[in-house]
């Protein structure tokens, strides 16, 4: 009989929607099952959880600190899903507790606290993988494939963007948006690019498995709340002498979540936009143009994993982040076996933390409006 990880969520309360997210991605390919939690600061909002999640109450706690102690026995792996701000200390107390850890993006709000956890995971000897769910779709997983077997020719350049309009549109009812209070505060790192930037960071390096050599960029604020970053634009110098033009945004109007990448090679373009997810487009050099979705590729697309319902039904956002908690089930088992893991997937600690570094220099960038070495 194969082995359901038991998990704890400290976070992920019921009026958290990545917390509701979590825990139907991660029990869809009954492959984990949620049992304990410390999911609000609010007593009564961690009660309501519970009762929610269908969780028993001697396994819900007030305190996080007091799950660590009493679920030793109890749970093979901690979701951390509070907000990035707290990470750090949470994290660090996870691991030396001799917890697995997966946590939400981003792992921390600098490069010396990312530095900090990592290092602590690497003492411990303790597995520590962190979310990047757009990755789980299908079609980049065929994207990546095609990159690695060169039918794009040698990768010249990407443009990559996410905007989104949160900050500058206005509620149904006219007045202003309401954001949650740990967004409205930078951080050495902006939380926009915590929130946004470290997804397009983790998605490049997915693809192409290049490294950030240089960055310049410019940073604004556009939208209601003056005081924060909610604009970004950067060019980045990568390894192969691949250049990336990356945006993201949260006050581009007319943009719910716009997250689209085209990559230029020497024989072939793509192109995949999440708001039409079942869809990759190639265009190649002799001028034809060919549309991939999971009923035409035979490679990746057609794989059971991809299809819990056939092409024609859409994978979601919620299914892409299934597949994503199916590669960290095979990758956690592989570090209980032999103490370290090797995924085409998820991605290595350390490329979380060469991300905090990119966009920690991003914000040095758009300050000395200068390009920055990395």
């Amino acid at each position: 009989m194969k082995k359901i990880y038991r998990m704890a969520f400290i976070g992920g309360n019921i009026n958290s929607a990545i917390g509701i997210t979590h825990k139907i991605a991660s029990q869809m390919d009954s492959k984990f099952v949620l049992v304990s939690g410390a999911f609000s600061r609010n007593e009564d909002v961690n009660q309501k959880t519970a009762e929610e999640y269908n969780i028993d109450k001697s396994h819900v706690y007030s305190n996080y600190k007091e799950l660590l102690i009493k679920e030793k026995n109890n749970v093979d792996v901690i979701i951390v899903l509070v907000s990035t701000d707290l990470h750090e200390e949470i994290v660090i107390n996870c691991l030396n507790a001799g917890y697995s850890v997966i946590c939400e993006k981003s792992l921390a709000t600098s490069y010396e606290a990312g530095k900090n956890i990592i290092e602590t995971a690497k003492k411990n000897n303790q597995f520590l993988a962190v979310t990047y769910n757009y990755t789980g779709y299908p079609m980049l997983r065929v994207l990546k494939q095609k990159i690695k077997e060169e039918y794009l020719g040698k990768i010249i350049s990407i443009n990559i963007e996410m905007p989104q309009e949160g900050y500058i549109r206005l509620k149904n009812d006219g007045s202003k948006p309401v954001v949650q209070k740990w967004r409205l505060h930078d951080y050495k790192i902006p939380t926009i690019s915590l929130d946004l930037g470290t997804h397009l960071h983790n998605m490049i390096a997915f693809l192409t498995e290049e490294t950030p050599l240089q960055i310049t960029a410019e940073e604004n604020s556009y939208g209601f709340f003056k005081d924060i970053v909610d604009d970004v634009k950067c060019l980045v110098k990568y390894t192969n002498n691949l250049s990336v033009n990356m945006w993201y945004s949260k006050s581009a109007l007319g943009n719910r979540n716009g997250l689209k990448i085209r990559i230029y090679g020497t024989n072939a373009s793509a192109e995949w936009y999440q708001m039409e997810p079942e869809i990759l487009k190639i265009a190649k050099n002799d001028g034809v143009l060919i549309n991939y979705d999971r009923s035409n590729d035979t490679n990746i697309g057609l794989l059971s994993r991809y299809n819990r319902f056939k092409a024609g039904h859409p994978i979601g956002f919620i299914e892409a982040f299934a597949n994503y908690y199916v590669d960290l089930y095979k990758a956690l088992s592989d570090f209980k076996l032999y103490g370290k893991f090797s995924s085409d997937y998820i991605l290595s600690i350390d490329k979380t933390l060469e991300g905090l570094k990119l966009f920690e220099n991003a914000h040095k960038a758009s300050m000395e409006k200068n390009w920055i070495k990395l």
